[in-house]
């Protein structure tokens, strides 16, 4: 089977070339990649925040260096904003033109409905592509070459822009009343992420692979926190890692994420720390969670946190 996405052919060869990018993946998450591009279907990706699920659509955007268009999704989406507008700017622009070159429009005409037919001869104009603003949905259906389209968290959008994807999803075209169907140059490889906030309708995910990404084990985190951050050393990676496992386990208001484990690991390198101690883990503990009750209550744990990620 012939691949739009010559880099995403193979499952090594996703888990390769995305390691290239930065992106350290198990090979669950390569094999979904692999059979969306080779069956042409979306990727639903499902999971806690700051897991890797919207960096894993700009990583493939990255190795196979198809252009990336996003759809940030929010309460209130609708077609004006994700699929497409008119350009009224424009469209009134021309329509003070046509008032002034009324006369030599109208030379020639007999009598009113011959007037009225010729005026009729600019709807056509009015409401054809050069008037059209595509927003990311048709940018990415209408694009001459494969693009990578990410709708990210879906989940914030309303249960009435579910049903705008349906069509695009389906069959990869638009409808615009003005100008009929748009049926899409090539298909882009979709990504739609969630962070679980609302259920999702059955009819979106039957037209999805399904892809639940949770916090990695310390050793893919390891990994990935040494991809991201080559200057931190393995014995203090270790540490880390295993440090926020532990965090992880308690009754915390937001878990930490992978990202935010990233970001702790840049700060330590910043800080010259080649061990985690008490004092250390205090004072840089903000990298990490973002709650006070979260930073209180770690703090307050913090001692057999630390003995325990010893143990480990």
């Amino acid at each position: 089977m012939s691949h739009a996405f010559p880099k995403l052919e193979s499952i090594d060869s996703i888990i390769e070339s995305l390691a290239t990018a930065g992106y350290i993946c198990n090979e669950q998450i390569a094999t979904v990649v692999y059979l969306a591009a080779a069956l042409e279907k979306p990727i639903l990706v499902e999971g806690p925040p700051g897991v890797g699920k919207t960096e894993l659509a700009k990583s493939c955007a990255d190795v196979t260096g198809a252009p990336l268009v996003r759809l940030q999704c929010y309460e209130g989406l609708d077609e004006s904003k994700a699929i497409y507008e008119w350009k009224y700017g424009k469209q009134l622009l021309y329509t003070q033109l046509l008032k002034t070159q009324l006369a030599e429009v109208m030379d020639g005409a007999q009598g009113l409905r011959a007037s009225v037919e010729r005026l009729h001869s600019f709807d056509d104009v009015f409401f054809s592509k050069e008037f059209l603003e595509p927003r990311p949905l048709l940018q990415a259906i209408d694009a001459e070459s494969n693009v990578v389209l990410l709708v990210d968290e879906i989940d914030k959008a309303d249960f009435e822009f579910e049903s705008l994807l349906l069509e695009v999803l389906s069959d990869f075209q638009v409808s615009i009343p003005e100008l009929g169907t748009l049926k899409g140059r090539s298909k882009p490889l979709v990504f739609l992420t969630s962070n679980d906030t609302r259920d999702l309708s059955d009819a979106l995910k039957r037209r999805c692979l399904h892809l639940h990404i949770d916090f990695p084990t310390t050793d893919l985190e390891g990994r990935i926190v040494r991809a991201r951050v080559p200057q931190i050393s393995d014995a203090m990676t270790d540490h880390l890692v295993a440090f926020v496992s532990k965090v992880r386990e308690m009754d915390l208001k937001k878990l930490p994420s992978v990202s935010e484990t990233i970001d702790w690991a840049k700060s330590l390198v910043l800080l010259h720390a080649d061990s985690l101690d008490e004092d250390l883990v205090k004072s840089s503990l903000n990298a990490l969670l973002k709650y006070e009750d979260d930073l209180s209550a770690v703090a307050d744990n913090l001692v057999d946190l630390l003995n325990n990620e010893q143990k480990a």
